[in-house]
């Protein structure tokens, strides 16, 4: 499923933010094993699949020189976290050799609506293939066993892992075999592409409590737990020693990493915790510690929700 398993350790090598969450995009595990369409990764049919050492060096040059990746990132800045994935995968399939990117975010319309668009179109050895990317964080639920999809919630309450499944596989997968994108996919020589999916992402764990991964979720996906604001104060006391740090959202992909004097203090820690109110936002708190290298890399990473979470029901 994953043409790159053997540079799995690679982002944590990586130095520029940017540059490592290009990495983690690449190369992290896909959320499921099971999925209700086909699951690919967009690299499948590209030379780096054949040669992942290449796709090693082309990153480890670009964190020596990553103004390109700035500049094209520059060139669409977004807040929203899809998006910026979204942007980090175009980059890369438009240097990948072995593959033609088409078309990214490619809109079908009909009579001056718009139904919606295609994440990608692209070109390889094995043929026209619409992708549909995801990045998602899912919290799983206190009490239950987890198995159930829809008890899978995102941070925000706004989302839920069933009902991302059923909107791609209902609407944004089937778009592309619609009579509705004939025209626009015959502009660009792209008919009978075959619609795939690709679903990255952390699944957090609840603190306290117990469940197991949803049905059909991959075995090696990533992870980390979840807690609520009234129960941190014990977490932070039972948890293992390192440095804590809260990430902002844009940094929310790739495991974090600084030199020791761009850490959070415990008192800064303490001082965030003071101002966090019963109904704020979740917020990424990540556990760093020493990696040997005169760097903090992350070991562990939790959310904390308010304590009414989830605030709405889906």
């Amino acid at each position: 499923m994953h043409p790159f398993d053997s540079l799995t350790d690679l982002p944590r090598q990586l130095h520029r933010p940017v540059v490592r969450d290009l990495a983690w995009a690449l190369l992290s595990p896909p959320l499921l094993s099971q999925s209700p369409w086909r699951q690919r990764h967009p690299l499948t049919a590209s030379d780096w699949a054949r040669r992942p050492g290449d796709l090693a060096d082309w990153l480890l040059r670009l964190d020596r020189q990553p103004a390109p990746l700035e500049s094209w990132l520059a060139q669409a800045p977004n807040r929203r976290l899809g998006l910026y994935y979204e942007r980090l995968w175009q980059f890369a399939l438009r240097q990948s050799p072995g593959v033609e990117l088409l078309a990214a975010n490619l809109p079908i319309r009909i009579g001056g609506q718009t139904l919606g668009e295609l994440d990608l179109l692209l070109r390889d050895a094995e043929g026209v293939h619409h992708l549909e990317l995801a990045i998602k964080l899912y919290l799983g639920p206190r009490h239950g066993d987890g198995q159930d999809p829809a008890d899978w919630i995102g941070p925000g309450s706004h989302d839920r892992l069933d009902l991302k499944l059923d909107h791609l596989s209902q609407h944004q997968l089937p778009l592309s075999a619609g009579p509705e994108s004939r025209a626009a996919l015959a502009l660009l020589d792209a008919g009978n592409a075959s619609a795939e999916l690709w679903l990255g992402g952390y699944l957090f764990y609840p603190w306290p409590g117990d469940c197991t991964a949803p049905r059909g979720v991959n075995p090696r996906h990533l992870k980390g737990r979840w807690v609520r604001l009234q129960d941190l104060g014990d977490f932070l006391q039972a948890a293992d020693s390192g440095h804590w740090q809260v990430l902002p959202r844009r940094a929310w992909l790739a495991p974090a990493a600084c030199a020791p004097d761009e850490c959070w203090t415990t008192e800064a820690v303490e001082h965030w915790q003071g101002q966090l109110q019963p109904d704020s936002p979740a917020q990424l708190l990540v556990r760093l510690d020493d990696d040997g290298t005169g760097r903090r890399q992350e070991v562990e990473r939790v959310f904390v929700v308010g304590d009414r979470w989830p605030l709405a029901p889906l």
